[in-house]
């Protein structure tokens, strides 16, 4: 099979009856073991197609418009486009990618608070003319570069249970609402909308339930300017999860039905990006170097030593790191954990353990404490979920390669959007077939040769 990086010439798979994803990665790590040893993702992009269905299910009307830099592989955001799926951009680079996927400029939003006033006139350029501001500065910006935009205004919310920042950093205040629309009706600019933002880590859903009241307060403020507001923005935050899905639109539908109903003619949309991609792509990286180290310089501070000095502890270096596809390392916790490729007895001893990238810098430590068998150079490590801020621009720090992807789809999802009729020629054309995947020994799949 043949990977490939983040461009447009890419092909996706269809995996034969009874063969899995594991089996795919199975392969890859057998080819790879053999040609050089590349970290690489599998993506499965029938799971975009799967979160498309939930998300019509649950949240309909409420349309998605899908944050290109949460992941800009191609595949992705091919699959999105024909799904019917807007995009929400945050520079020139992103809108011209999902223009050369033939993405209309309505479907189009520009979303970056802080905009370059040549990537404003770009957007104009290109008909792309909503985008988003929460500033005055700001609004004297665009309407200097692009007097038909039409603004959402960008509120600020804030988690009430106050356990961390939230979204402070960007977004106004309602009383600065009302200055933001004086300067737009001197400037003639349009506002259109609202927009609002929670993030996903907010475990305190009623701060949907201030967001929305607030944004209705801001409509009814836009009405007193003469502004015809149609467009509603309730912003991404949302993990994945199905359940937390359906939790937040239990707790958002009852007032968007009330505030703004069918009849008022709000648009409303959201956008979902790790939702769609997180789940669907899984990294597997190889073990590149290894060493033993004290066990006390391996422990958190504060956190006491109950091990027998007797146990060794180890250092791996794999070959992707903080300046790749562990990027969001540096501003977040890792959200999944690593699982050991090769096979190994249940009862074989697990030693405390830590991983880094191959940077050899004090940063690139992607895991600082797990419990592993003990692992040797040339080994594999997969990391699930890790499709959500790791496949964009990417560092060439300490020359590090890209790793390749491979791009999957059961027939049976191949089968849903075939006969949804909503997979276009062009799409049609990337998919190749995938036989049953070659049976290989335990000693050839799970090899470990440097």
């Amino acid at each position: 099979m043949k990977g490939f990086l983040e461009d447009a010439n890419y092909s996706i798979g269809l995996l034969d009856e009874g063969a899995t994803l594991a089996d795919v990665i199975d392969n890859c790590i057998y080819e790879h073991t053999h040609t050089g040893k590349r970290a690489f993702y599998v993506g499965d992009l029938g799971k975009l197609v799967k979160k498309n269905i939930q998300w019509q299910n649950v949240m309909a009307p409420i349309k998605p418009f899908y944050p290109v830099r949460c992941n800009s592989a191609p595949g992705v955001l091919e699959i999105l486009g024909t799904l019917g799926v807007g995009f929400a951009c945050s520079n020139k680079s992103e809108m011209a990618l999902v223009q050369d996927l033939g993405i209309s400029p309505e479907n189009i939003i520009y979303t970056n608070p802080c905009k370059q006033a040549s990537q404003i006139k770009y957007a104009a350029k290109a008909g792309i003319n909503v985008m988003t501001c929460d500033n005055d500065a700001e609004l004297k910006k665009i309407a200097r570069n692009h007097p038909n935009a039409k603004l959402l205004l960008h509120i600020a919310t804030e988690d009430i249970t106050a356990d961390e920042e939230m979204n402070m950093k960007f977004g106004t205040t309602l009383k600065n609402c009302r200055h933001l629309m004086e300067c737009a009706k001197e400037l003639g600019v349009q506002i259109v909308g609202v927009k609002f933002h929670v993030s996903g880590s907010c475990k305190e859903l009623q701060t949907y339930i201030h967001a929305i009241s607030d944004a209705r307060c801001v409509f009814d403020m836009a009405e007193e300017f003469g502004f015809k507001m149609d467009m509603l923005d309730i912003g991404g935050g949302f993990t994945g999860s199905e359940l937390q899905l359906e939790e937040v639109n239990h707790v958002i539908r009852p007032l968007l039905d009330a505030y703004f109903p069918k009849e008022s003619g709000v648009n409303m949309i959201a956008e979902p990006g790790c939702y769609y991609v997180s789940s669907a792509f899984t990294l597997a990286v190889n073990i590149i170097a290894k060493k033993t180290v004290e066990y006390d310089k391996l422990l958190p501070s504060g956190v006491e030593q109950t091990r027998n000095d007797d146990e060794p502890v180890f250092t791996y270096y794999i070959n992707d790191g903080v300046y790749g596809s562990f990027a969001s390392k540096l501003s977040e916790k890792l959200n999944t954990s690593p699982e050991v490729h090769k096979k190994y007895k249940e009862d074989e001893p697990l030693f405390a353990s830590s991983l880094w990238g191959p940077s050899c810098d004090e940063l690139d430590q992607i895991v600082e404490n797990c419990l592993l068998p003990e692992l040797s150079v040339g080994d594999w490590l997969i990391f699930d979920n890790m499709g959500a801020g790791t496949l964009g621009e990417q560092s060439t720090f300490n020359d590090y390669q890209r790793p390749l992807i491979y791009y999957m789809m059961s027939f049976s999802d191949w089968d849903e959007m075939h006969d949804a009729g909503i997979a276009s020629d062009t799409l049609m054309k990337n998919f190749f077939f995938v036989p049953s995947c070659i049976p290989l020994s335990p000693e050839d799949r799970f090899s470990t040769a440097a």
